[in-house]
């Protein structure tokens, strides 16, 4: 057998062996880099929206401890504040511990302490003034949270046409203490139900439940009693608030129109 073939395959597979360790070395030189600024950005993956559920176990709970009780209306107390809080604050602390670390998800974090701290206040019909200023400011910080990077104008006028119908159709019932700061709230709502319907998904039905509740919870208070009323605005406030928690988590970021 020729001695000189044999020795170029050793030398090959001398080549080939430190090519691969070469490429050995690179790859994990890569993913070291991926890590590093990973750490530095802060940074989690979003999880699967299906692998949540545990931790909204809380809120669930929660949520069916209030529709369980069904504490009286009439009967304004702590406890009926507390249980009516409660899925919201669960809310709060699961955005806090789950979604990604940015000022979308302390926006909302903040939106959510905002809001029930505005459940708390409109447990007693007397402080429904703090209650309205409480969840506009819950509002403002969900405004914060959607942004302005997807404009989407084409949205605005059905959006304002319909909050400017339902505004003037209940202007007629409210006490006239009430016209101006009943206006203002609905322009924030509106503002954060067009912003909310921009980024789409988790957010768009978010602001659509909180934008249902809030009208079935006004013409029952100033209109005329609905018998479902209570449940309606119960439930869509419920999932609207859980679904304005879960746009934290689902990890999409709007790109500019």
């Amino acid at each position: 057998m020729d001695p000189i073939p044999l020795q170029k395959r050793g030398q090959d597979g001398e080549a080939c062996w430190l090519t691969l360790q070469l490429m050995s070395h690179n790859s994990r030189g890569v993913w070291t880099n991926m890590e590093a600024r990973g750490r530095e950005s802060g940074r989690r993956y979003p999880p699967d929206l299906l692998l949540l559920v545990p931790r909204l176990l809380p809120f669930l709970a929660s949520c069916a401890l209030y529709f369980l009780l069904w504490l009286p209306l009439a009967q304004p107390s702590g406890t009926s504040a507390l249980v009516k809080c409660l899925p919201v604050l669960c809310l709060a602390l699961f955005v806090h511990t789950t979604a990604p670390s940015g000022p979308y998800g302390r926006f909302i974090w903040a939106g959510l302490l905002c809001s029930a701290l505005g459940d708390v206040f409109l447990i007693w019909p007397s402080q429904f003034l703090l209650g309205m200023a409480a969840f506009a400011l819950a509002h403002l910080f969900y405004l914060g949270a959607l942004g302005w990077v997807l404009v989407r104008p084409v949205l605005l006028g059905p959006v304002a046409a319909v909050f400017g119908l339902y505004l003037g159709l209940l202007q007629l019932h409210l006490p006239s203490a009430l016209r101006l700061p009943v206006a203002a709230y609905v322009a924030v709502l509106a503002l954060m139900l067009w912003r909310a319907l921009a980024r789409g998904r988790c957010a768009a039905l978010g602001g659509l439940f909180f934008s249902i509740s809030d009208a079935v919870l006004a013409w029952d208070t100033f209109v005329g009693p609905l018998p479902p009323g209570r449940a309606i605005v119960m439930v869509t406030y419920y999932a609207a608030q859980a679904l304005l928690a879960l746009s934290a988590v689902e990890g999409r970021a709007p790109k500019a129109d």
